[in-house]
């Protein structure tokens, strides 16, 4: 299973992000784990993110395939509306999931839920969010889109991970960051962290949307303890750090050569922190 939340930021011109956050850890039981899972995907060619929970093993082969698909060109045109790719995505998928062998019920687990997060590609306030569930109890696939809320905050919380996380939430919701992106992050890395969920682990990775024109998908590099992770992996190996964007588990603005919060970046403390 995972932890996967998803939370909206709004300020007084109406939305202007969306970002998706999972745990990186995939379990075959509570002994039997792997840190380093990749569980979110954002696009290159176009303002789209994607998280999957549930089941592992068909979005690991399946969903990375299809979003290259997106990527290329082969999916949709470049100004389709959020829905048109939407629905282009959701038709793979299901063509994909039929391709299955027909004993897809002892290699698959009883829940897998895709969730797409959308920015119209002409209109920069026109965000959307729609979720893929597929169940075992009714074999179908079924789909709806998420509503927005009207301030900032928690749109989806989903996984084994969710009724810690969302238990959490009911006190950060009370504090001084309440309404704030930070606040969702700063109780997600708290949960993940410090759960007593044996399904859920390793580090944060992150995927967002921001509301600026010709904007995409943005794969941002998560500082933890001084260590650098990129969509699950620790790479503190490899160079070239300052091509992607950083953020530490504070939601601040990090250096991916130093590690540390840039100079001219706002502090985000946590006040929840002990």
């Amino acid at each position: 299973m995972t932890l996967i939340v998803s939370w909206v930021g709004i300020d007084t011109h109406g939305p202007a992000s969306i970002y998706i956050a999972a745990d990186s850890r995939i379990s075959w039981n509570a002994s039997k784990t792997y840190d380093y899972g990749r569980k979110v995907f954002a696009l290159k060619s176009s303002p789209d993110i994607f998280g999957y929970c549930g089941d592992v093993l068909f979005p690991s082969l399946v969903l990375s395939q299809i979003l290259e698909m997106a990527d290329a060109g082969l999916l949709y045109d470049e100004n389709s509306s959020s829905q048109t790719k939407f629905e282009a995505v959701k038709q793979k998928l299901i063509y994909q999931f039929s391709k299955y062998p027909h004993a897809v019920q002892t290699i698959t687990s009883d829940v897998l839920e895709i969730l797409h997060a959308s920015r119209d590609p002409t209109k920069k306030y026109d965000f959307t969010c729609n979720l893929l569930r597929w169940t075992r109890v009714s074999g179908k696939w079924e789909s709806s889109a998420e509503p927005l809320p009207k301030a900032s905050g928690v749109l989806f919380a989903r996984g084994s991970g969710a009724p810690e996380f969302n238990d959490r939430f009911k006190e950060y919701a009370k504090g001084p960051n309440a309404g704030t992106s930070r606040n969702v992050f700063h109780c997600f890395c708290d949960t993940l962290f410090n759960t007593k969920e044996p399904t859920v682990g390793g580090s944060p990775q992150l995927v967002g949307l921001i509301r600026k024109p010709s904007s995409n998908g943005i794969n941002f590099g998560v500082v933890r303890g001084g260590q650098r992770y990129y969509l699950g992996a620790r790479i503190d190996e490899l160079k070239n750090f300052d091509r992607i964007e950083w953020i530490n588990e504070l939601f601040e603005i990090c250096d991916g050569q130093t590690c540390a919060r840039q100079q001219d970046a706002q502090p985000q403390p946590n006040p929840h922190r002990h």
